[in-house]
């Protein structure tokens, strides 16, 4: 259909440091108010006391985020570089909370599931599973890139599935000689 770039594919190594960065906050922030809600109400308050007192809030900020804040550092979550680098590694571990997430996969800025290699006319291709949120579904398009040259080239959207898990899996159901039918589809 298109030439497109991948260079939005926050689990590509050319994600750009600022757009990691973006998610990284928002994961940090995810996991932080993950664990508000495992607090017990009763335990909220002494909390909260206690961020105060350790100078998270005492300027009369936002209660309610300086609590998160304080959560935030009290989880033992990774680097920046460790959670890149997982993220790069397992990016498919990373889409079950895109729905909670600020940077939540869309059309424009998708998320990459899975990839497959395959051959076509003694080329070498890597079938990239891009998907993202559509309303109440996830549907999803295949970016075939080629090796030597690094073109791109995508199908329509051909995937519509009430989860990221079933995109997933009927990318990964398809035969290599339908994946090399929609990369001929694909081709200018």
């Amino acid at each position: 259909m298109s030439h497109v770039s991948l260079e939005h594919d926050l689990a590509s190594p050319r994600a750009s440091r600022s757009e990691l960065m973006t998610r990284y906050r928002a994961y940090r922030l995810r996991q932080a108010r993950a664990l508000l809600h495992m607090v017990p109400r009763e335990a909220i308050r002494p909390l909260y006391r206690k961020a105060v007192r350790e100078g998270f809030g005492a300027d009369g900020s936002d209660p309610m985020a300086a609590l998160v804040r304080y959560c935030e550092r009290l989880l033992p979550l990774p680097p920046f570089e460790v959670w890149r680098d997982d993220v790069r590694e397992n990016p498919t571990a990373y889409v079950d909370d895109a729905d909670d997430s600020a940077v939540t996969p869309t059309a424009e800025a998708p998320l990459t599931q899975a990839s497959r290699e395959l051959a076509h006319d003694d080329r070498r291709w890597t079938a990239h599973l891009r998907s993202f949120r559509d309303g109440s579904v996830w549907s999803g398009f295949i970016a075939f890139e080629e090796s030597l040259t690094n073109s791109v080239h995508r199908t329509a959207v051909i995937f519509r599935e009430p989860d990221a898990e079933s995109v997933r899996e009927r990318f990964a159901n398809f035969e290599s000689s339908t994946l090399v039918s929609f990369l001929r589809s694909a081709l200018p």
